[in-house]
């Protein structure tokens, strides 16, 4: 692996999470996700199923984790299961895990290859009532391909009908938002290299550059530290920083442009997610450095407003009203329109349409129950963004903080991003 693992010890205190939370008489199934097709012959690189990471820190294909807490043998409470490995396959894709090796990683004990995993699972379903079977249950999933999990949910219910089946994600989702030390600290190190590649691409901005080179940018910098990108790259100049998931990155950067810079790293699995925006050439203009001030005072009043306690609806309004006043000072809104708050098609939305934040972890935007008040130990991102079409300006600025009992921590605070920040460093720093 590219980056240093997490010790086996945040996966057994997971492991013993989630069995707490279990009803007697349970066992769990995790598996692995599938290697997606491409064409031909070919498949996507492995994404790691989070839930089987945050429970094993194991990322190989087709692995599966059974809990059982309560099963007679104590053997078999925890069971990891692995592909087996051959010299040809070896030959063909490379090292597979040993169960010394899956032992050492995930501290799960009793490690069986997959030709045992009916026979075993069988064994286990005999003496269980409740089975906790996984699914994407993530609020914005569209899912349309059949996924293994759910090939492996209608195969257990078919050949196990008379056992009370139960959803494992709503437990996943509330063990995975708040994050413990070591993950924290994996985030960190995202932050520090997502940073790394943001100074390099101000390095070499400037007009006519392509958005795909300074995509390379960061690309270089994101590899050679262990760490890949965290999401498709969105480097956006000009009128393209409109689009909210703009993706092509293949527009030219003109002189007297912004652009906008939505790139973070992951590593370790665990992701960081920052946006800055900046002059193509160097400098804001007047009406540039006013839309940006008025985001940037949005989100540092967005990111003190994030605590303990507040829910993420009232957070979101919170930064729709100060955003309506910006709207106001910069002309594009009236004051009458800016009182509209609650509508569904209130005036603001013009210019500010998506949500103030999300949470952060293993997943981008990361599992969790926003219908919640904040919690110490959520990471959550704060995005508050100003898009005026008709002058080809897009400005959006995140950071990522964590929730604490003390108030909320900037895990960016080093990062630059007042205007004045921006324009000295590209000015000292600037390579040809």
């Amino acid at each position: 692996m590219r980056y240093d693992p997490l010790p086996k010890e945040l996966y057994i205190r997971n492991r013993a999470k989630l069995m707490r939370l279990m009803q007697p008489g349970s066992l769990a199934v995790i598996m692995a996700n599938d290697l997606m097709p491409t064409s031909a012959d070919g498949t996507f690189p492995l994404h790691p199923d989070p839930d089987l990471f945050y429970l094993t820190g194991i990322e190989q294909e087709e692995t599966i984790l059974l809990l059982a807490p309560e099963a007679p043998d104590p053997k078999l409470r925890e069971v990891l299961f692995l592909r087996k490995s051959s010299p040809e396959l070896e030959t063909w894709e490379g090292h597979k895990l040993t169960p010394e090796e899956a032992r050492e990683l995930s501290g799960v004990q009793t490690i069986r290859w997959l030709e045992e995993f009916e026979t075993i699972f069988h064994q286990l379903m005999c003496v269980t009532e409740h089975v906790y079977l996984n699914l994407n249950e993530h609020r914005r999933a569209k899912i349309q391909v059949e996924t293994r999990q759910r090939r492996f949910v209608r195969w257990c219910q078919e050949r196990y009908p008379l056992h009370h089946y139960v959803r494992l994600a709503p437990l996943m989702h509330r063990l995975r938002v708040r994050k413990e030390p070591e993950e924290l600290e994996q985030i960190r190190r995202a932050c520090v290299i997502t940073k790394a590649g943001f100074l390099q691409a101000l390095r070499k901005i400037r007009p006519g550059i392509r958005e795909m080179e300074i995509e390379a940018e960061y690309a270089y910098q994101f590899v050679r530290a262990g760490a890949r990108f965290a999401y498709p790259p969105i480097i956006a100049s000009g009128p393209r920083a409109c689009v909210l998931h703009y993706m092509k990155n293949d527009g030219v950067c003109q002189d007297g442009e912004l652009v906008l810079l939505d790139v973070g790293a992951a590593y370790g699995n665990y992701n960081a997610d920052l946006t800055r925006t900046v002059p193509v050439n160097g400098r804001f203009t007047p009406r540039q450095r006013e839309v940006y001030e008025a985001v940037l005072r949005v989100q540092r009043a967005m990111i003190q407003a994030a605590v303990v306690g507040k829910t993420h609806r009232e957070w979101q309004r919170e930064a729709e009203a100060l955003i309506a006043e910006e709207l106001v000072r910069l002309g594009l809104l009236r004051p009458e329109e800016a009182k509209d708050l609650e509508s569904e098609s209130r005036p603001l939305r013009r210019y500010f349409m998506h949500g103030l934040g999300h949470p952060l972890g293993l997943d981008v935007h990361d599992v969790g129950f926003l219908e919640e008040p904040f919690a110490p130990g959520w990471v959550l991102t704060v995005e508050p963004g100003i898009y005026i079409r008709e002058e080809g300006i897009g400005v959006r600025l995140e950071n990522d903080i964590l929730v604490t009992e003390n108030g909320p921590v900037d895990l960016m605070a080093d990062i630059p991003i007042e205007p004045e920040e921006i324009e000295e460093w590209m000015a000292t720093n600037r390579e040809g």
